[in-house]
């Protein structure tokens, strides 16, 4: 093999050309692949995080939904037992309102039956009188007290 002049120029024209690429064009390609890298990994860190904060909110929400149903179940647990309350104090003014009108039937069924019996009195004293003044006017014998006491017994 032989060295000739053609391959040491072909040599040093290399070098001068990995030189020249190793100063001027190699470190703007290593600062691009550089920035592309730290970019990659924000964009990898900032993905695993918003997986962490999507996970942390789906927590969350579920935790917010745990406390409106049982807010929503306590809710209608108290309109339920407001609505039973209610139901028992209606009941209680209904049972009341049906003893005061039976006191005042009762208390008015009363007064009617001695209204009723005074007037009967009345009525059994005037015949007991018209009766006494009948026997008292007639001459008394056996049959016509019989027939006149009979007559009494009919009208009572």
């Amino acid at each position: 093999m032989d060295l000739n002049a053609t391959i040491i120029g072909q040599s040093i024209a290399m070098i001068v050309f990995v030189w020249f690429c190793m100063k001027y064009i190699w470190p703007p390609l290593m600062d691009a692949i550089e920035e592309r890298q730290t970019q990659i990994a924000d964009g990898l860190a900032a993905g695993e995080e918003g997986k962490i904060k999507l996970d942390n909110a789906n927590v969350e929400s579920k935790k917010i939904l745990d406390d409106a149903r049982k807010q929503a179940t306590s809710i209608l647990d108290q309109a339920n037992a407001r609505a039973n309350e209610i139901v028992a104090d209606g009941k209680q003014d209904g049972q009341t309102e049906r003893e005061q009108q039976l006191s005042l039937a009762k208390s008015d069924i009363e007064q009617e039956t001695n209204k009723a019996r005074d007037e009967l009195r009345g009525q059994v004293s005037e015949l007991a009188i018209a009766s006494a003044e009948k026997i008292l006017n007639r001459e008394i014998n056996k049959q016509d007290h019989a027939d006149i006491l009979d007559a009494l017994v009919k009208k009572i």
